[in-house]
């Protein structure tokens, strides 16, 4: 077979041309003052739009390029904006998105101390900022993975070996004490690595170390329980479980306790509901995902231990390629002895940066807002008639419930709104009823864009 050496040197060499182009249009995208909403994309047109794009001979970069501005970009909803609240969004500051440019431009990673001691070291900074917000001890550590659900895997597969070494080896099946407002990850992480829930039922959906002790005094196998999983901040209602009183029992029963912050942890930095987290300093494993709520890029999730020796003895890959990276010197951190993964991007660089440069209390500041932004979109739906709202927010989840109004009322409002470019929202299911649902985590989000929100659902004035 003949190799082309002139095709196999354009893919290394600069086309200036070309990054100017994309250079100018990360500025222009940048530079907009309100991301558009959009409405998403139909599968079937897209795919005909990029098919015959890839091919042996490839094509004119200009080319590439038109297709990505015209058919892939726009067809999306843009969650970056104060108008998505159907889900746990990603709104990452410019400062943040800029170098994230950056960590791409210098192909920086974060395997080992070995290869990137000075990506490793800033990353560990930022986690020292998370670490100390939770009251973690100043041994903490870990690492930054892709999300909330590699986080949650790696941190129960340590919780797993522990617990069964502490239980002589003898236990064939694990069991977690779970809710059923835990995150969707978890369950799957447990059946990944053959481990089974212990369902603990709750009131107001939220668990209690009461809760979890009655679960586990009617439970016949409950040495076979190794760790209970508590959630700061839940998906669906924004609630934060009673991590204190978890945090005893765990205590008592030896049982490993992982709280998983992802979306809520960001709530730590804010003085006005700090105090909803007090236990989690008692935590042996926390996730927290700063591209929910901490303003920095997609994929970003940190990772800590309160016993980074222990999450390392498990996690740690041996291999004889590998024995360069590894080194009894106590200085030496490898984010790939942390979590499950060996090869990673220095995805925690862009929440240093941000960090860095504006400070905590920025990002304290932000939080706030969106967290008063929750409270105010509170106080509407209870002073408009025929809402009735169906929990005081904790943190930036609101629920609510418009009278007389069946799933389908709720899905064409959902449409109706997206149509008119006013939010994307989504309805929810609360005690077996569709509600309404607002997620407020863009810290730019004003009380006249609620208010636009709630006109578009308050029954009309007689």
């Amino acid at each position: 077979m003949n190799v082309d050496p002139q095709a196999t040197r354009s893919m290394h060499d600069l086309d200036h041309k070309l990054a100017r182009r994309v250079f100018d249009e990360c500025l222009r995208q940048l530079s907009l003052d309100e991301v558009p909403l959009k409405t998403g994309g139909d599968r079937d047109r897209i795919a005909g739009r990029l098919e015959g794009l890839i091919g042996p001979s490839g094509n004119d970069p200009e080319t590439v390029l038109s297709a990505f501005l015209r058919n892939v970009a726009p067809a999306i909803l843009a969650c970056d904006t104060p108008r998505f609240m159907a889900f746990v969004s990603c709104v990452p500051s410019k400062t943040s998105i800029l170098f994230d440019l950056m960590v791409s431009a210098f192909t920086l990673h974060g395997i080992s101390w070995l290869e990137a001691a000075g990506p490793v070291a800033a990353e560990n900074q930022a986690l020292r900022v998370l670490a100390d917000a939770a009251g973690l001890p100043a041994g903490a550590g870990g690492c930054f993975v892709s999300g909330g659900s590699s986080g949650n895997l790696s941190a129960l597969l340590v919780a797993r070996d522990i617990g069964v070494s502490r239980r002589g080896g003898r236990i064939a099946r694990p069991k977690v004490a779970v809710t059923a407002d835990a995150h969707s990850s978890v369950g799957k992480a447990l059946h990944v690595l053959g481990m089974d829930p212990l369902p603990v039922p709750t009131r107001d959906h939220r668990l209690t170390g009461a809760a979890l002790r009655e679960a586990l005094a009617r439970e016949p196998e409950r040495d076979d329980v190794v760790a209970v999983v508590a959630t700061a901040g839940t998906t669906n209602g924004g609630l934060i479980d009673d991590l204190a009183g978890v945090a005893a029992v765990a205590g008592e029963r030896g049982l490993w306790f992982h709280v998983d912050a992802a979306y809520g942890g960001a709530g730590l930095l804010a003085p006005s509901v700090r105090d909803l987290f007090d236990g989690v300093e008692q935590a042996d494993s926390v996730v927290i995902d700063p591209h929910k709520w901490l303003f920095s890029p997609f994929d970003c999730a940190a990772l800590l231990y309160r016993d980074p020796p222990a999450a390392k003895a498990v996690h740690t890959q041996r291999a004889s390629y590998l024995d360069a990276i590894h080194d009894d010197d106590a200085g030496v951190w490898n984010p790939s002895d942390y979590a499950h993964h060996l090869t990673r991007r220095a995805r925690g660089l862009p929440l240093w940066f941000g960090l860095a440069v504006h400070g905590t209390d920025s990002y304290r500041d932000a939080v706030e807002n969106t967290l008063a932004m929750a409270r105010y979109a509170a106080d509407r739906v209870t002073g408009t008639d025929g809402l009735t709202l169906l929990c005081e927010p904790e943190l930036s989840v609101v629920l609510f419930r418009r009278d007389g109004w069946g799933w389908d009322d709720y899905e064409q409002w959902s449409d109706r709104v997206l149509a008119d470019q006013v939010a994307y929202v989504l309805p929810t299911e609360w005690d077996g009823e569709p509600v309404a649902r607002l997620c407020f985590v863009h810290p730019e989000t004003t009380k006249q864009l609620v208010d636009e929100v709630i006109a578009t659902i308050a029954p009309p004035l007689d």
